[in-house]
């Protein structure tokens, strides 16, 4: 499973990306919002030469019409750049007109396998259900993730499984448990991916040790 960072913050990124595990970006409207003063293109030019993998860009208009032409123009920054389509019509519509471009797309805000199974025959190259905001709600994020990689390896289907939304290391795991492709994670939880407490106690043990010996 790979692991994509979910952020717009270049901060996040240029660490991240220092340990050789950051496959690609996802950002998001939220996301650039946060990054207060700066230009949406110019912060995915920068992603873009950070992260020679996918990054996800999504467009913000309602029509297919609109989005096609936002698409044409964020794919026209780099050539790892990928489209974040809303997972509506209109945006169903959208997808074949990106996919006959070559524009790579990703299928977002999906909490169905119906949902999934559109996308794909659509021509998503990636589509992502969302793992937290369905656990919110009562529902078993993970289990969607796990039945959208079935039914897509049963069907012979290419588009890739982002598991989004992720909350904490467990939904890491388990993404990675029930064959998801890919993870798009936040930065907190990236750095807690590194931590274990009896990992702590070994390395304090061993200098302990260690410095008794030098005594």
């Amino acid at each position: 499973m790979e692991l994509f960072l979910d952020t717009a913050n270049l901060t996040e990124i240029r660490d991240a990306a220092q340990y050789g595990v950051i496959s690609g970006v996802t950002t998001n409207p939220s996301l650039i919002a946060q990054e207060k003063g700066r230009d949406f293109h110019e912060i995915l030019q920068e992603i873009t030469q950070l992260i020679p993998g996918p990054v996800s860009a999504e467009v913000l208009s309602t029509t297919a019409a609109g989005m096609y032409q936002e698409a044409t123009k964020l794919a026209g920054i780099r050539d790892n750049i990928v489209i974040k389509i809303p997972m509506t019509r209109e945006g169903i519509k959208c997808v074949p007109l990106l996919a006959k471009e070559g524009i790579k797309t990703n299928v977002t805000l999906v909490f169905s396998l119906n949902q999934a199974l559109l996308a794909a025959r659509a021509g998503a190259t990636y589509v992502s259900p969302f793992v937290g905001r369905l656990d919110d709600v009562g529902h078993d994020g993970i289990s969607l993730v796990r039945e959208i990689v079935e039914v897509l390896r049963l069907h012979n289907l290419s588009t890739k499984v982002i598991a989004a939304s992720i909350r904490h290391p467990m939904h890491v795991m388990e993404a990675a448990r029930v064959g998801s492709h890919i993870a798009t994670i936040p930065y907190k939880v990236f750095l807690q991916l590194f931590e274990h407490p009896m990992t702590a106690l070994g390395l304090e043990k061993f200098q302990k040790d260690w410095e008794a010996k030098l005594k």
